[in-house]
């Protein structure tokens, strides 16, 4: 029979996700010689070449892939299996660690945590570490997290079998508007009545990539007259008249300035959603599983159009 070692699968796994050699070191703190000869060692256990040259780097053969289609299913079987063995010896009270970005925080992560604690039940001890929204799935695959919060723009496709993804709501995006603005009192405006602004937003990442797929939606690239990443910040320059900018309503519920007018885009309806995603069976562990619920409790809280009840 065919000996399949798991530690080494891992090793072949995260070669396909991380593309070469070296980086595949770096992640599962190796040296490159030692992640060459493992890969070399189950390529003689299964009797198949799993690589190949290509120029400077390797390949996955036919072969490999082959394998790791199996291999994912033993995977998630173990972290069904790892789930229920910490819900044994730990109960119910386990730990887990949320990855989350920014304004999922305090507009989810946070408010999940008081329902926990408020329960009758003792509640999982969450650990959070705030993340972009992209950087979410690299720490699930490396194991650094249990649980990331995303946009479901940076989230793998739901055939990707390392994940498991929950959608939790959609977040509407508000236009930022300087007290004064023409547009502040306008019945129903449009982002297309903006083209000519000065726009506020980040130089690089999601949030550049939403605003100006959402202006070009409108027929317009928007002049970017500042970047900004942080909402203190943008909503700052907002309030100072320097530029207007698109806003999740999540962040405008816990930044509220007196300079800056918060409307909506009823015509556009720009939105972003929200996901939640873990390593592929580890929902079925009740640590992982009554964090996600709580999420989902307080999501349906926050509507889903975007405003609490």
């Amino acid at each position: 029979m065919t000996e399949w070692d798991v530690k080494k699968l891992r090793i072949l796994r995260t070669l396909r996700d991380r593309g070469t050699v070296t980086a595949t070191a770096e992640a599962l703190l190796m040296t490159p010689s030692a992640v060459s000869q493992q890969l070399t060692n189950l390529a003689g256990q299964l009797g198949v070449e799993l690589l190949e040259p290509q120029g400077r780097r390797v390949r996955l053969t036919d072969a490999a892939h082959l394998v790791l289609r199996h291999a994912e299913a033993v995977f998630a079987q173990l972290e069904r299996a790892d789930a229920e063995l910490t819900g044994y010896l730990r109960g119910e009270a386990g730990e887990v660690r949320v990855g989350a970005f920014s304004t999922a925080v305090p507009a989810l992560v946070v408010p999940a945590v008081r329902l926990l604690r408020a329960g009758d039940r003792p509640g999982p001890d969450v650990r959070v570490r705030e993340a972009e929204a992209a950087q979410a799935y690299e720490l699930l695959t490396a194991g650094e997290v249990d649980l990331a919060l995303s946009l479901a723009a940076h989230a793998p496709t739901a055939r990707d079998p390392r994940f498991s993804l929950f959608p939790l709501l959609v977040d509407p995006l508000d236009v930022a508007l300087p007290v004064g603005h023409p547009l502040a009192d306008a019945p129903a405006p449009r982002l297309a009545d903006l083209a000519a602004d000065r726009w506020i937003f980040g130089g690089s990442g999601p949030w550049s990539e939403i605003t100006t797929a959402a202006c070009e939606a409108a027929g317009f690239v928007p002049e970017q007259a500042h970047s900004a990443a942080g909402w203190t910040a943008i909503l700052a320059l907002v309030e100072a008249g320097m530029g207007v900018a698109l806003v999740p309503r999540m962040a405008s519920s816990e930044q509220r300035r007196e300079g800056v007018v918060m409307r909506v885009l009823e015509a556009d309806r720009p939105r972003r959603h929200v996901v939640a995603a873990v390593r592929h069976g580890a929902e079925t562990g009740p640590a992982v599983a009554r964090v996600l619920e709580a999420l989902t409790d307080i999501a349906a809280a926050f509507g889903r159009d975007g405003s609490f009840s």
